[in-house]
């Protein structure tokens, strides 16, 4: 028989899934931030013979991408959060007035996760009467703190690495040539977004191979048709 594991928690420690909030919006941000910025210099610098619009042009975007990315996340997991509570007072009310159907219907959801009928039952009454509206909002609702939506942490941390993201093109269209700026700023928008596919992934423990290739080529594809559109549309802006 195996040695009970003494530290449980530390166990636990070694999974990644508690990082999945923040570490979405984060990779999110940050990658936004980077595609963003680098996108409209990129645009901008295809139809500019002058530094000045560019420049210009990128922290307009960075700031504005900034606040519309942590405005938009905490809109959106806001309203997540408002689905969230509702279901859970419905479901406090179901318990309130058909208990038995709800026991029913706890034990039929661990008897799908295969349980036998009899032992589903006792495992429903058990949790039942430990905490009725936590089971039911773990099991049927299918809620718990990991998945629980947060949206002043997923705000910030979308907000923050946007900043930080966008920060890397605008230093880019500062300081380097502007005869060579798309390429410059296409050469660096991709060294910075494979530095953050393989951050993420290592954050994440996942495939850091998978995610550079995936960040990597969708990097290019928004890059490369933001400059098609400044060059087709190539207006010497003075």
């Amino acid at each position: 028989m195996p040695e009970p594991v003494k530290n449980i928690d530390n166990y636990l420690d070694t999974h990644y899934i508690h990082r999945s909030n923040w570490l979405r919006a984060a990779v999110l941000g940050a990658n936004d931030g980077i595609l963003s910025t680098a996108s409209i210099a990129i645009g901008v610098a295809a139809a500019s013979d002058v530094r000045d619009p560019v420049i210009l042009a990128t922290l307009a975007g960075l700031v504005a991408g900034a606040l519309s990315m942590a405005a938009g996340e905490y809109v959106s997991v806001s309203s997540q959060t408002d689905v969230e509570k509702a279901d859970i007072e419905r479901e406090k009310i179901e318990l309130a007035e058909t208990p038995d159907i709800e026991l029913q219907l706890l034990a039929e959801i661990y008897e799908r996760r295969g349980l036998k009928k009899e032992t589903a039952r006792i495992v429903a009454k058990e949790m039942t009467e430990h905490d009725a509206l936590g089971a039911h909002i773990r099991d049927e609702l299918g809620l718990n703190e990991i998945s629980k939506a947060k949206p002043m942490q997923a705000a910030f941390a979308s907000g923050a690495a946007f900043t930080v993201g966008g920060l890397l093109p605008f230093l880019v269209t500062l300081f380097l040539p502007l005869n060579t700026m798309e390429y410059s700023l296409y050469g660096f928008a991709l060294f910075f977004l494979v530095i953050l596919g393989a951050l993420a992934a290592k954050t994440g423990g996942s495939s850091i191979a998978k995610a550079v290739i995936r960040i990597t080529f969708w990097g290019t594809v928004a890059m490369g048709l933001t400059a098609f559109v400044g060059y087709l549309f190539s207006v010497n802006i003075a």
